[in-house]
């Protein structure tokens, strides 16, 4: 006794250990859904600051260099207004190091003058025309200018805002234009981070009340009703929203009822199925000693006895045999069909004496089969499809006539061949089928018309003929005078489809 309640405490805490598993990796904020959509909003916005940055500063350092051009050209203009351009060094040096240049040169018209230059000559290291220079080109001279490595003296020619035919041309170091580009790129890096998490708090914000919040309610509800699927009150409760989180929850809502109502049948037909073996036992016992009995009825010489004893030992031995397979499936399963070829009709008649007892005197039942009409199947599974189905249009024809006294009802069976399948109509002149049982009309415990009822009739009608291959359907109602009424067809297809053997003929094609 020990050993199994451990087996048992060991079994349970194994199966409660991966749902606790996936609690806690839901719960964790460096796992959870919150955290990747704070961070892949950050990271997004972020690149969009990246391909922002790349023409800023590019025009960055386009602005700063015209600049450099525009305060050349203004002194260029005051050294024209001296005479014979002449400045004294000091005011030369003193003009250089207020344009941040080491040499100043402009263009009139068709002359070219080198306005300012050191004393020392200067070597340059690279030229820029920015005349001619596209976007594309500014962006990689941009990139040149940060990842030069060294402080280069360039050379930058650009248009002279005095005339349309001048330009200035000025030499300078290097070293300010990347050095301001670096303190440029920092500030953007910095309004870029906090702009970043500025808009990605704003998303996520958003984005975990309209989403995230739902999704989680949504799991933890899948997870409370995975404990316990036949518990109604775990079922979730839909929002009014209207948009795919609301039909993602009624969905769930649907589909949460409806497994619970199949375990709950489940268990329902497991309890069924136990309690009718339990009573198929006793029910086998009872029904051999009455067959018995039944047995010497025969030795009567009575015209009645002898008129009705076979019948009832023919019913008493349909009651053992059904039992016994009962006890054999244990779970009713019905045994394959052994077909064979029998006239119709026969069975009708039988199934109309089993049924004509326990039916109410103003209901009549008709066999309208031909005589001629043969059926390959199992004669017993024929027998219990129309019993089933005869009593349920009797049912339905019994509850009506209370309902509406003086109705006489009536319920007819007919066949006919159409090629290999033969065709059984049951019909009635009832009330039809109600609306909302149609939908689950052949399904246990769903598709009974009345209250109380439990739908076995048709759902075993239709898997009998299931097993032939065939099916049983409710065709269109309307088959009383007044429109009412319902009709059932049974189709069962031969075992094989006979053809017959043909001559051909002898004459020679010509």
């Amino acid at each position: 006794m020990s050993d199994k309640t451990s087996d048992d405490q060991s079994n349970s805490t194994t199966n409660a250990l991966p749902r606790q598993v996936i609690r806690q990796a839901s719960t964790r904020h460096f796992r959870g859904l919150s955290t990747k959509l704070l961070a892949l909003t950050v990271l997004f916005v972020m690149l969009g600051e990246v391909l922002i940055f790349v023409p800023s500063i590019a025009n960055f350092r386009m602005t700063w260099l015209l600049d450099r051009l525009a305060v050349a050209d203004v002194a260029s203009l005051v050294l024209e207004a001296a005479p014979d351009n002449m400045v004294p060094p000091e005011l030369r040096d003193k003009i250089l190091n207020r344009a941040g240049a080491k040499a100043i040169a402009v263009k009139r018209g068709q002359k070219r003058a080198l306005m300012l230059q050191p004393d020392v000559t200067t070597k340059v290291d690279q030229h820029f025309d920015l005349r001619t220079s596209s976007d594309f080109q500014n962006i990689m001279d941009t990139f040149g200018v940060l990842f030069a490595g060294r402080d280069r003296v360039i050379r930058v020619v650009g248009k002279a805002p005095s005339g349309q035919d001048d330009h200035t041309d000025i030499v300078i170091d290097e070293a300010p234009l990347r050095s301001a580009m670096i303190s440029y790129s920092f500030n953007v890096l910095t309004l870029s981070i906090v702009l970043s998490f500025l808009v990605a708090s704003c998303v996520f914000l958003v984005l975990n009340f309209f989403m995230v919040r739902p999704i989680h309610r949504i799991t933890a509800n899948m997870l409370r009703f995975s404990e316990d699927p036949e518990d109604t009150s775990r079922i979730i409760k839909p929002s009014d929203r209207t948009d795919e989180i609301g039909i993602a929850e009624r969905e769930l809502q649907n589909m949460q009822i409806e497994l619970a109502g199949t375990l709950q049948q489940k268990t329902r037909l497991a309890a069924l199925g136990l309690a009718v073996s339990k009573i198929s036992h006793d029910l086998r016992n009872m029904l051999s000693s009455a067959q018995l009995i039944s047995d010497r009825l025969i030795l009567i010489d009575d015209p009645t006895v002898k008129k009705f004893a076979p019948k009832l030992i023919m019913s008493l031995d349909r009651a053992i045999d059904f039992c016994a397979q009962t006890l054999k499936y244990g779970r009713a399963q019905e045994p394959p069909p052994r077909r064979d070829k029998f006239f119709l009709r026969m069975v009708a008649d039988d199934a109309i004496d089993a049924t004509a007892p326990h039916t109410s005197s103003h209901i009549v039942l008709f066999n309208d089969v031909a005589r001629d009409v043969k059926i390959d199947a199992d004669r017993e599974h024929i027998f219990r499809i129309l019993t089933n189905l005869m009593r349920n249009s009797i049912e339905a024809l019994e509850a009506h006539i209370k309902a509406h006294p003086g109705h006489d009802g009536e319920v007819r069976i007919n066949a006919w061949r159409d090629d290999a399948t033969v065709v059984i109509e049951v019909t009635d002149n009832g009330p039809g089928v109600p609306e909302k049982a149609r939908k689950r009309l052949f399904e246990a415990f769903q598709g009974s018309g009345k209250s109380g009822g439990t739908g076995l009739g048709l759902a075993i009608a239709a898997e009998l003929a299931r097993a032939h291959g065939g099916s049983v359907e409710l065709r269109k109602e309307g088959t009383a005078a007044d429109g009412t009424g319902a009709r059932f067809w049974v189709s069962i297809p031969d075992q094989e489809k006979n053809v017959s053997a043909g001559r051909r003929g002898e004459l020679e094609a010509g």
